[in-house]
């Protein structure tokens, strides 16, 4: 059987554009945290202690306390670091959206513009490291959060 011209030339461009999307998702595809967090795992919550201490305890607090009057902006317009203990609202984010935030900065879902002191760490953290800080403040959260995380975890993977 022979194709036509166009039939040709049609088959051609929907193979490149099925090879194009299946480049950009796997391009832009992040691991799903769920399946990465371990605040359960001694040495994953041990490393990522360490590293909170040495890149994110500064502003975020020794004792994930955060600094004060954390919801309201400063003079400069910026927003003081938020707490990463149960008072805060970490937990309210799914763990691909935190590693992501970490990674790449709140520039990734706020926009270009967006004015902040939180640096992206892409290239100071690696991805382990990444994932073994959010570890260790989620092994931090009592079980009720813990629990709430959890689900909502569950829930952003879907079906």
């Amino acid at each position: 059987m022979k194709l036509a011209r166009w039939q040709t030339a049609s088959l051609g461009f929907g193979l490149v554009l099925v090879i194009a999307a299946a480049v950009t998702l796997l391009r832009d595809r992040e691991p799903a945290a769920a399946s990465l967090l371990s605040p359960d795992d001694a040495a994953v919550v041990a490393l990522g202690q360490e590293v909170y201490a040495a890149h994110c305890a500064a502003c975020h607090g020794a004792e994930l306390e955060g600094q004060p009057n954390w919801r309201a902006r400063r003079p400069d317009g910026l927003l003081p670091a938020p707490p990463h203990d149960a008072s805060g609202h970490t937990w309210h984010h799914p763990g691909d959206h935190l590693i992501r935030l970490t990674k790449y900065g709140p520039q990734i879902f706020a926009g270009p513009g967006y004015r902040s002191e939180m640096p992206a760490f892409d290239g100071i953290l690696s991805d382990a490291e990444i994932v073994a800080v959010l570890s260790f403040i989620k092994s931090t959260w009592p079980p009720e959060i813990r629990r709430r995380h959890d689900d909502l975890e569950a829930r952003a993977a879907g079906p």
